[in-house]
């Protein structure tokens, strides 16, 4: 019986592997987005702070019987603001915004309300990012969709811009809205 070297069994092998791990995903419902192990859950505590001048977020808040949306935010982050006039025109149209300003100076956030205007019933404020932490945000902004009991019903990353913001977050908003 003839011996067959490793080296011939073991890049095939690895090979074969990687090709299936890369398969599996793409083959994913929606491969660029991450997955929330919030959806279905609780929402995580809120900061015990606000942004000056702003209305105190609770816990209680999240759990009013009425859809809320959560966005997370900084007066630092460049697509925090793009994403602004959206989260103006929800406010506009009856939506329940609270924002949670992280990893910020309470002044910046202030003063970026101040001046292009605030589209947050309520705020947070969590300038250690201990509280996006918890909610498993990554980087700002990331938008949350809260059913009237505190679940989580939808995470969405990034700005609320453009067509992903169109066919990604509208839908899951008008969703859980119905």
């Amino acid at each position: 019986m003839a011996k067959v070297s490793l080296l011939v069994i073991v890049p095939p092998a690895i090979f074969a592997g990687l090709a299936g791990l890369f398969l599996a995903g793409m083959l994913r419902d929606n491969p660029d987005e991450l997955p929330s192990q919030f959806v279905g859950q609780q929402a995580p505590a809120v900061p015990s702070e606000s942004v000056t001048g702003t209305e105190q977020l609770t816990d209680e808040d999240l759990r009013s019987g009425e859809i809320t949306i959560v966005n997370f935010w900084a007066s630092w982050c460049p697509p925090c603001r793009a994403e602004h006039p959206n989260l103006l025109d929800l406010d506009a149209q009856g939506y329940r915004v609270a924002g949670i300003n992280f990893r910020d100076q309470d002044d910046d956030a202030a003063g970026y309300l101040s001046d292009d205007g605030n589209p947050f019933f309520a705020t947070g404020f969590d300038p250690r990012g201990r509280f996006a932490i918890d909610w498993g945000v990554t980087a700002p902004p990331e938008t949350f969709i809260v059913d009237g009991d505190g679940t989580v019903l939808y995470r969405f990353i990034g700005p609320l811009v453009g067509s992903d913001y169109e066919q990604r977050f509208l839908p899951e908003l008008v969703k859980a809205v119905d």
